[in-house]
């Protein structure tokens, strides 16, 4: 009787894996993509937009800053293995030019590992012109926030201000900022890769099979003391996500998104930007896929990057082939008044070759459409969506893949 649960599950697994998806190569909405390449830009997880705006709040320059470590398939704390922290990762930055450039790290700490996660930062402005930088850092001992600030004039050098590190971080993945010095943080799992032997082989997997509810979102703030040291606070506005991971703060500042990759949906609660533990639940954005980070555009719109076929995904972490993909699924989840039934699987998403629709139900007040989809061949293991509001151009990285692509009306 112990084991009844296991076929259901397994069909569970298998349902949502629908092998339809491995057929396309590359679907788009828009007119064509291409991907940035440069030496050692892999395996970029998350990405941001870098913003200088000027007196009147108007965006004069805007750059992307990407998170990539290309020795994950050694050294992944979240999906494994842990066999070798070296080489260190890396932060890079685009311009106008389209051009990669390394960020040098100055006055980082020798010794001290570097294995970049989920990032942001906050804007620049001419009352700040210097623009603070947090960083996850899945380091070989334990997973710390680095913090780092950048000046526009000098895009490729992020000089190193602190480490932030705490028992009450056990698992950081994704971070959204509040503020210049305050940010919400997404704690994937509660039992974790670093745990000993066996249990850490098994148990996170369990967590994450079964839906667990072990994830949960901090608070982190920085504040200044009078002795001038730091004083750092930290909450925990939300507990028991299964898989928390990508996390984003609506450009209003009133709703909160918090992707729940074992799920397969994105919880949304409503914000109150002068509290930042008072978060009320505002529904959930069904997705057709195991969401991994979330982004809002300027209109309000939600792009969700994730992975359709998990399985495959897990298999593509333990290959140590280069050439070896996953498939790839981006949405816009856009806010609507129409009236949609939870029960009304094709209204919505008929572009797509493979419609949303075909593995999730559509979501009361939310359009979902795809963007991007591809079995791993157009491109790999998505994991991060953002869109420019300037020019309509999506930016696309991923989690196992070679460079960043960028898609153009």
């Amino acid at each position: 009787m112990r084991f009844l649960w296991l076929p259901v599950l397994l069909a569970f697994v298998a349902w949502r894996n629908a092998r339809p998806l491995h057929q396309i190569a590359q679907y788009h909405a828009l007119k064509k993509c291409d991907t940035i390449k440069a030496d050692n830009l892999a395996f970029c997880e998350d990405a941001v937009f870098w913003d200088v705006r000027d007196a009147k709040d108007r965006l004069k320059d805007r750059r992307l800053i990407l998170s990539c470590d290309p020795g994950r398939k050694n050294w992944n704390t979240v999906m494994g293995p842990l066999r070798n922290p070296e080489p260190h990762g890396a932060l890079w930055v685009i311009g106008a030019d389209r051009r990669a450039k390394k960020i040098t790290l100055k006055d980082y700490p020798i010794g001290h590992d570097f294995h970049p996660l989920g990032i942001d930062i906050w804007h620049s402005t001419p009352a700040n012109v210097t623009s603070n930088l947090f960083v996850v850092n899945h380091g070989r001992n334990r997973t710390t926030i680095e913090h780092f600030t950048l000046h526009p004039k000098d895009p490729t050098n992020a000089k190193w201000v602190r480490t932030i590190s705490s028992r009450y971080l056990i698992s950081p993945n994704a971070i959204a900022m509040t503020s210049p010095t305050s940010f919400y943080v997404s704690n994937d799992h509660l039992l974790t890769r670093r745990l000993p032997s066996i249990i850490g082989h098994t148990l996170p997997l369990v967590e994450s099979l079964l839906g667990l509810p072990g994830g949960y979102v901090n608070h982190v703030s920085l504040h200044t003391a009078p002795d001038s040291t730091t004083v750092v606070r930290y909450t925990f506005p939300l507990l028991g996500i299964p898989f928390a991971n990508g996390i984003a703060v609506s450009p209003n500042g009133k709703l909160l998104a918090v992707s729940s990759s074992s799920m397969a949906r994105v919880h949304l609660y409503n914000r109150n930007a002068s509290n930042n533990d008072a978060l009320q639940p505002a529904g959930d954005i069904q997705v057709p896929f195991a969401p991994d980070n979330v982004a809002w555009d300027a209109s309000g719109a939600l792009l969700i990057a994730g992975h359709p076929d998990f399985p495959a995904l897990t298999a593509l972490a333990k290959n140590a082939s280069m050439t070896a993909t996953a498939p790839s699924w981006v949405v816009r989840a856009s806010p609507t008044t129409q009236k949609a039934s939870s029960n009304d699987t094709k209204a919505f998403d008929t572009q797509a070759p493979f419609s949303a629709s075909n593995r999730a139900s559509a979501t009361p007040g939310w359009l979902v459409e795809t963007m991007y989809q591809s079995n791993g061949t157009g491109f790999s293991s998505s994991s991060t969506a953002l869109r420019d509001d300037r020019n309509g151009k999506l930016w696309i990285t991923g989690l196992y893949a070679e460079g960043v692509l960028q898609c153009s009306p």
